[in-house]
């Protein structure tokens, strides 16, 4: 009977332990390397969230070549909100990178409640003649 129990305790416990890590992880992460735009400059993807999600896009971004990626655009502000937005510098963990290595831009949104709306950006020189569209990421957001 005590090792009944103790299965029991151990399984609710478990179960507990998931169900917490599943709410918890209310958090959905996309990166997409430099190596991938290479292949695919125009980058599309969807996902679906729950109310209260967090959502974080990295891409790579390479400010030494004169591109940077322009302000994110959200197809519906009541929906999905931008947190944050900042720029990653390269990594010096084995000492300091090349010149002209290549960071990361990184967004946070938030799922602000039901429905559905569009992340996108675009990787461009920003300057009057300047290349435009260079690469492309959109996320469409389907909030649950």
């Amino acid at each position: 009977m005590r090792l009944k129990l103790g299965l029991i305790f151990t399984l609710a416990v478990c179960t507990s332990s998931l169900l917490g890590c599943t709410i918890a992880s209310k958090q959905t992460s996309i990166e997409i390397s430099c190596d991938d735009f290479a292949k695919h400059p125009h980058v599309n993807n969807e996902i679906q969230v729950a109310v209260g999600s967090t959502i974080t896009v990295t891409l790579c971004s390479n400010p030494t070549t004169g591109f940077q990626w322009m302000e994110a655009q959200i197809s519906d502000q009541t929906v999905l909100e931008e947190t944050s937005h900042e720029f990653i510098p390269p990594s010096e963990a084995d000492g300091p990178p090349p010149p002209g290595s290549a960071g990361k831009d990184v967004w946070t949104f938030k799922a602000l409640k039901k429905g559905t709306g569009t992340i996108s950006v675009e990787y461009s020189r920003p300057w009057e003649g300047g290349e435009k569209g260079e690469r492309t990421f959109r996320l469409d957001v389907t909030v649950k």
